[in-house]
């Protein structure tokens, strides 16, 4: 059970937390389990069995007496057996049933695999919304700060006769506006605390904060999609599992093949009976017990010769799973190479914009203090003032969020190539 915590979460510790309590993963892991268990069914299928029956029955009425003729009688019979079966040759169905238990074990596996992955992509993409909105928020409340001191600033010369008493109304006007906006950036990173903390399977996000690891703005040179691709193909879960799959296909055909050849196997097994007569002397229990004592042992062999084309059907059916299979693994490359060249193009535009958008908050940021300038001597207006400051903040955002959405679709890039999801 989660408990509040007064430590930061970083986001390791974040995806590691999901993992082990997202209920997705469960259920994968839950599939994992019973594809184990099919597996140690199928190794055990080559031991004989061992069945032990003991039944009575009760007869009553008209039967065949010793002199050959129909009297009424009750009789009663309690029979014991004890009886073994093993498999001999069952056309190799068994070991191609194993192997197929094995490779349905390690798709399960990698299933496993690629949901870890997808709610660990999730886990950073709301990770990083959070460092955004708090970023935001900060910001929200850094200006806030800024039109507080401007009141200040303005009242103290419209004490002095050097501001009008419009010019004091509207610099209010700006710190509630500002104030309003600080509300709704926090109720904003609240939100995406509680998404985040959702999706780890929180049952509260009280006392649940993140880490703002530092996030260097020189980021690194962007891989080609095609290399990315080349180690993706290789190691990516998604990818193994159909894999897997489309061999585990080729044994279902030996599997469905296997009933075209003669099935034997070897039987023993031992028993003994009791017999009663009602209304006549009977051989006492421990006599019958041992007189009527059997033991057997048989050996059987099955021929198949027609069953109504059921098994070359099985073997089309299979043969045409394996095809819709080897299909469905190029589908799953094809979507892969996609995906890839998807978050390739994501990364450089949200590079060039990024780039673009330091650009433009440096030269928004220079503008304003110059404005701030004039403003505070009088010889701009509060429209002009405000103007140049809506600019500024709007590039301030635009470049924040141009970071975090950099450095997610880098951070994707570099999960393909089999680095670990980190902001360090």
């Amino acid at each position: 059970m989660y408990k509040r915590q007064q430590e930061e979460w970083d986001l390791r510790k974040c995806i590691d937390y999901a993992i082990e309590h997202n209920l997705s993963i469960k259920q994968q892991e839950a599939t994992r389990d019973q594809n184990a268990v099919e597996l140690n069914t199928a190794r055990w299928s080559r031991l004989p069995n061992l069945n032990g029956n003991v039944g009575q029955s009760f007869n009553f009425g008209r039967a065949l007496q010793a002199d050959n003729t129909y009297g009424n009688r009750n009789t009663q019979n309690t029979n014991f057996s004890l009886g073994t079966n093993v498999p001999l040759f069952t056309g190799l169905q068994i070991p191609n049933n194993i192997a197929l238990c094995k490779l349905n074990l390690k798709a399960a596996i990698e299933d496993l695999n690629k949901a870890k992955e997808d709610i660990s992509i999730q886990v950073t993409s709301s990770y990083l919304q959070v460092l955004f909105d708090e970023e935001l928020a900060k910001i929200a409340h850094s200006q806030v700060e800024l039109s507080r001191e401007q009141l200040k600033l303005k009242t103290a010369f419209f004490e002095n006769g050097k501001a009008s008493e419009a010019e004091v109304y509207d610099a209010r006007s700006r710190v509630a506006q500002d104030e309003m906006s600080a509300v709704q950036a926090d109720n904003n990173y609240r939100l995406a605390l509680l998404d985040l903390s959702q999706l780890l399977e929180l049952p509260t996000p009280d006392g649940f904060r993140i880490a703002s690891p530092k996030v260097d703005d020189n980021f690194n040179s962007l891989s080609l999609p095609e290399d990315i691709y080349a180690d993706a193909v290789l190691t990516k879960p998604g990818i193994k599992a159909a894999q897997y799959r489309l061999q585990g296909a080729s044994k279902n055909i030996r599997i469905a093949q296997s009933n075209w050849y003669p099935q034997l196997s070897f039987g023993a097994g031992l028993g003994t009976s009791y017999y009663k007569i009602a209304g006549e002397e009977n051989v006492s229990f421990n006599s019958q017990w041992h007189q009527n004592f059997n033991k057997y042992f048989q050996f059987s062999l099955s021929i198949p010769l027609f069953n109504r084309f059921e098994t070359r059907n099985r073997v089309k059916m299979a043969r045409i799973q394996r095809t819709a299979l080897s299909w469905k693994l190029e589908e799953s490359k094809k979507l892969l190479f996609k995906e890839i060249q998807q978050a390739y193009y994501n990364a450089v535009a949200a590079e060039s914009k990024f780039k673009s958008s330091r650009t433009a908050t440096e030269s928004a940021e220079a503008s304003f203090r110059l404005m701030s300038e004039k403003y505070a001597n009088g010889k701009a207006t509060a429209t002009e003032y405000n103007e140049m400051r809506t600019n500024w903040m709007k590039a301030t955002s635009d470049m924040v969020q141009a970071k975090y959405d950099y450095l997610f679709r880098s951070k994707i890039l570099d999960f393909y190539k089999g680095i670990p999801l980190t902001l360090e």
